[in-house]
């Protein structure tokens, strides 16, 4: 659905009658062209908008030569060089707070410079899978670039937009600017963008309050030649410093002396109290200026504030049968003419009077008020409606105000502005027309992933009101459960539940049921038991409930038609996270993958992509990390082929490949990944992307050894986490606890054990996997530091039957960790040998076909136990370029840590005893193991990264605590000591 476009909001206003011209501030903002953002910031009032248009009316004139005398030949050289052709503007309000909404007006304020801009862009807005907001602006950009002639683009009143999305586009816009084009902003506080970047490289230019305030010369002109005051120079400046140059203060002070304060008496006496805070000050001046224009044109200034913009027929509406005057004073007795419904010639009036209408348009259709004065106009009149002791509850005053919003919110729906129409329902507690409203227009927000924005509006609805339509019960329930809402989105649930049984019921028992049913939307109400069936599968599985999660499944399936692939794949998709959660993996992978099918054959290839990180992460627990680069690559292929406009799910798929170069050990990839990610998920919908984002920062930290670091995004993860249907397969707290056994904190390891319930008697299941797995590590742990034979006893039988139960599901992925952690087990109690087995089977089946991809982290992260291990494995031939490559990963993560020790606490691996008088270092333990693979000095120098007679100095510090003359008997002696 086309967002409609409401063409005033991109017309330039129109030159004041008493614009006073500012050269100054005129230069600066030509100087500024050479950039690419002119940020006029400051408070209401200070003339922020009629100066830009002055600038651009003033830039866009033609080169007058006859001017030569009043200007240097060097300013018009400059002037014709700094020319821009074209100006684009657009008005903003808090409307445009919807990255869409926002995107489109952007687009049509461009299109008044090039038609063609953005069409390509449009197509793709309002479908189904709606692309994320930089993929649009590239393309928007490639457009920009496309304009030969240079261009001006103004966004008014930028403060009125209140949405981060649309901060970070359009800083991603402001830094790929073309450099035809150049960005101004005006608003009232400083925008989030990347100010103190652009002001560092010079490409802002900055007027701010002290640049907009009046001089006392233009404080002069204004009040003098402009408002025909004639006031005494110490008058001027008395004005000037108490309103501190404040433009509107100003223009109210000057109408007040106008209409009532003509003698220089009244003047001086007027300008003396003229003081205080500018709260007081516009409460006075609205008494001077307000209460001084006739009745009938009071009521209309407070009856129409409540809009946004007003034009003669829209105020007609709101007044209803009002009857108004047109503000001239034509009848005998000087009261203005009245006729029922006069607004446009009203309009006009308070335009040619200079009560702050600002027209948008040179037909003198639209307008606005000035913002400052809407204001006041609107605390004006809610301080009429307000209770009093008379009128405690809602009285006739506020009746009024609700009935303006009421007529207003009818006329918007009528001409196609159902978010303005929505607005003035709810300002007008008019809480039925809301529900039909919302009722109308959920699919489509949900559809454009903008649930949570429709679930602050809905939520304002009494209960009741809610209650009453099925529809919009199931729609808020599936809002709250896109929140992870769970509990309070059964309750809505159970609300449409309860009006298809009341339904079923009437119709067989011909009873009448004893509210009435109200639906807005038809067609979603005979789709609502597919609806609800859907999200009770949702809200099964994010509860955990397997078998209600297959029955409700195969239930919404059964109700939707063969044909319908879109609604069909979202229970198919979560009935194969359903078989995820119960370990079978196969038939998971299977059932997912026919879900994605669905998706693209019913052209929705954003749910395609998003679904693409969860096929990998199952591919993942398989052990096929190969298969899981490759799907990430081929959803990221697939956005591409949709002309890179479709990629709302990629920032997750940069994660999960953020994941994969994390585990084969290369962290530069890792990093860059995630920093692509932030990019891309900072303006997505999605709301786990973060959660998932802050875990895999804190693998990378662990994988960098910054283990405090790594504890400090799991604890950001856990304040992200929002419950889903997604099988929680490996739990933040398992992972907290697997950094403080690498950190040597069993106590906090312990207690973790005993807060999840994690034993080693307990039955196995898939969704504890990750748990056991922790607390056989934590066994193994605890016997190294405590030498308890029990504990190991314990980690051995747990991981035996650990493995058991992984083989059989064909989770290769927790076999590999498990024949580790066996292999690690054993090496504990000095029995290399049988290590040695469950090692080679973890390093076939890690290196081999199925796990070509390469694991390096699982290795790595177990420290120097198993890097003594994979020597020795080296040393008997075993998988020998694999463990080469482990070992040289090894290398490296010594490196780092050494770099790393005088930043960081978090303690190495321990290493075995060593029955030596004087023990070996852990760098010529490193050396030593790559002498025993028969790696020459210059061969190990590369391996190391480090120089040639270093190694050689090694050697000789090596043979000397070995007492040993030479390598080989360096090898033999370390065999004997076990060492190697």
């Amino acid at each position: 659905m086309s967002t409609p476009i409401l063409a005033t909001k991109l017309y330039i206003p129109p030159q004041r009658p008493t614009l006073v011209r500012r050269s100054r501030l005129l230069e600066r903002l030509n100087a500024g062209l050479h950039g690419k953002l002119t940020l006029i910031s400051a408070p209401a009032g200070f003339g922020k908008t009629t100066l830009v248009s002055s600038w651009i009316d003033d830039l866009r004139l033609p080169i007058d030569d006859s001017r030569a005398d009043t200007a240097t030949e060097e300013a018009i050289v400059n002037r014709q060089s700094k020319i821009v052709n074209q100006a684009a503007w657009l008005s903003l309000d808090e409307g445009d707070s919807d990255p869409t909404r926002f995107l489109v007006y952007l687009i049509a304020a461009l299109q008044t410079v090039a038609a063609q801009i953005g069409q390509e862009v449009l197509g793709v807005l309002h479908s189904p899978q709606p692309p994320p907001m930089d993929a649009l602006l590239t393309t928007l950009i490639n457009d920009i670039s496309a304009i030969p002639e240079h261009f001006v683009l103004v966004l008014d009143d930028y403060h009125t937009v209140d949405t981060q999305a649309i901060d970070q586009a359009l800083a991603f816009l402001i830094e790929h600017l073309p450099p035809q084009m150049h960005l101004v902003i005006t608003t009232r506080e400083d925008p989030n963008l990347p100010l103190a970047s652009l002001r560092a490289r010079g490409l802002l230019t900055e007027v701010r309050a002290a640049h907009l305030r009046f001089t006392p010369a233009e404080a002069t002109a204004f009040l003098n030649q402009m408002m025909g005051l004639d006031l005494a120079v110490e008058e001027v400046a008395a004005l000037e410093a108490r309103t501190e140059g404040w433009i509107a203060g100003l223009q109210l002070a000057a109408l007040s002396m106008q209409e009532h304060h003509p003698g220089a008496q009244d003047r001086a006496g007027f300008i003396r109290s003229f003081t205080g805070s500018h709260r007081f000050v516009m409460d006075y001046l609205l008494e001077e200026v307000l209460h001084q224009q006739p009745e009938p044109i009071q009521t209309f200034l407070l009856h129409t504030s409540i809009l946004d913009r007003l034009c003669g027929p829209l105020c007609d509406a709101v007044l209803g049968e009002l009857e108004m005057g047109d503000g001239r004073p034509e009848t005998e007795d000087g009261r203005p003419v009245i006729s029922p419904r006069p607004s446009q010639t009203v309009l006009e009036f308070l335009e040619q009077a200079n009560l702050f209408l600002v027209p948008l348009d040179n037909e003198r259709r639209w307008y606005r008020y000035h913002h400052l004065f809407a204001d006041l106009l609107r605390q004006r009149l809610q301080r009429q409606a307000a209770p009093t002791p008379d009128r405690p509850s809602l009285g006739d005053g506020e009746e009024a105000v609700a009935a303006l919003h009421r007529r207003a919110s009818r006329w918007h729906e009528e001409n196609g502005l159902a978010i303005e129409a929505l607005r003035h329902a709810l300002a007008a507690a008019d809480f039925a027309r809301a529900a039909a409203l919302l009722e109308q227009t959920w699919r489509t927000m949900d559809e454009s992933r903008r649930s949570a924005r429709w679930l602050g509006w809905v939520q304002q609805l009494p209960d009741e009101v809610v209650r009453a339509r099925p529809v919009l019960s199931a729609a808020y329930g599936w809002a709250l459960l896109d929140c992870g809402e769970l509990e309070a989105a059964d309750t809505r649930l159970r609300d449409a539940e309860r009006w298809l049984a009341t339904i079923t019921a009437s119709e067989t028992q011909s009873t009448t049921p004893a509210m009435p049913m109200l639906v807005t939307d038809e067609e979603e109400f005979q789709a609502l038991p597919a609806t609800i069936a859907a999200a009770r599968t949702y809200y099964a599985l994010a509860r955990g409930d397997l078998p209600r999660t297959k029955q409700y499944a195969q239930r919404t399936l059964a109700l939707l038609p063969a044909d319908n692939h879109l609604r069909r794949g979202v229970p198919a998709a979560l009935l194969g996270l359903a078989y995820w959660a119960d370990g079978e993996l196969a038939l998971a992978h299977r059932t997912f993958a026919d879900a994605i099918a669905s998706f693209q054959k019913a052209g929705n290839i954003l749910f395609a992509i998003t679904g693409a990180y969860i096929l990998a992460d199952m591919q993942r627990v398989q052990g096929r990390l190969q298969t899981a680069v490759q799907s990430y690559q081929q959803a990221l292929q697939l956005a591409a082929e949709q002309g890179e406009l479709v990629r709302r799910g990629s920032a997750d798929l940069h994660t999960g490949l953020s994941e994969l170069a994390c585990e084969r050990g290369d962290l530069a990839a890792a990093t860059a990944y995630l920093q692509q990610s932030e990019k891309l998920g900072a303006q997505s919908p999605l709301p786990r992307w973060r959660y998932r984002w802050t875990l895999a920062q804190a693998r990378l930290k662990q994988a960098q050894g910054e283990l405090d670091a790594a504890l400090d995004w799991l604890d950001e993860a856990a304040r992200e986490y929002v419950r889903g249907p997604v099988p929680d397969v490996r739990p933040l707290t398992a992972m907290q606890a697997r950094i403080w056994i690498a950190q040597g904190r069993l106590p906090e390891a312990w207690a973790w054990a005993q807060e999840q319930g994690v034993s080693a008697a307990d039955g196995l299941s898939y969704l504890r996997e990750f748990e056991h797995i922790t607390l056989a590590r934590l066994l193994i742990a605890h016997y190294r530091s405590a030498e308890e034979a029990h504990s190991i006893a314990t980690a051995t039988d747990l991981l035996a039957r650990l493995r058991h139960a992984a083989e059989a599901g064909e989770r290769l992925g927790s076999v590999i960790e498990i024949l580790l952690l066996q292999a690690l087990a054993h090496a504990a109690q000095n029995d290399i040998p049988s290590a040695r087995i469950p090692l080679t089977r973890a390093l076939t089946l890690a290196g081999g076909p199925i796990g070509a991809a390469g694991y390096v982290r699982l290795f790595v992260d177990e420290g120097t136990p198993m890097a003594y291990l994979l020597a020795e494995a080296a040393a008997q031939g075993i998988m020998p370029d694999y463990t080469a490559t482990l070992l040289a990963a090894f290398g490296a993560e010594t490196q780092n840590r050494e770099n790393k020790v005088s930043r960081q606490a978090s303690p190495l691996p321990v290493p075995p005893v060593q029955d030596l008088i004087e023990p070996l270092s852990e760098r010529e333990l490193e050396v030593l193991h790559l002498i025993a693979q028969g790696l020459s000095n210059r061969e190990i120098s590369e391996r190391l990264f480090i120089a040639l007679s270093t190694v050689k100095g090694h050697n000789r510090v090596i043979f000397g605590k070995l007492q040993v003359n030479r390598r080989t008997e360096a090898v033999a002696r370390a065999r004997e000591l076990g060492l190697v």
